[in-house]
């Protein structure tokens, strides 16, 4: 198993979701998260003066797939998160050693 998890930026979460659901991906978590990568923060002007936002709004997409599954899964996040410009995010690809589905019990291939 493996869980990929992928910080982009708000607007594109429909896009990500969209394709994800149409290459078979049957569920994913989301979490509004914050940080910043090599832009360091933003400026912003409130009411004239000009101030820095430290850290930028993201989303933290995360999706648990079969291996054989993860690098078509990687792609598509990559392919539709990309907008080009600073701050589009990262990708990263983990192994899971063991899934439960607590409800029914099942385990690992049969949880996703």
């Amino acid at each position: 198993m493996k869980q990929i998890i992928a910080i982009i930026k708000p607007f594109r979460l429909n896009e990500v979701r969209d394709a994800l659901n149409a290459i078979g991906v049957s569920g994913l978590t989301v979490t509004q998260v914050q940080g910043y990568g090599r832009q360091r923060g933003q400026g912003a002007v409130y009411r004239g003066p000009e101030y820095e936002v430290k850290f930028i709004p993201k989303l933290k997409v995360e999706v648990l797939v079969a291996n054989e599954h993860a690098e078509k899964v990687f792609e598509t996040i990559l392919k539709e998160a990309r907008t080009g410009q600073l701050g589009d995010g990262k990708i990263y690809v983990q192994d899971v050693e063991k899934v439960a589905r607590i409800r029914t019990g099942e385990l690992d291939g049969e949880a996703v």
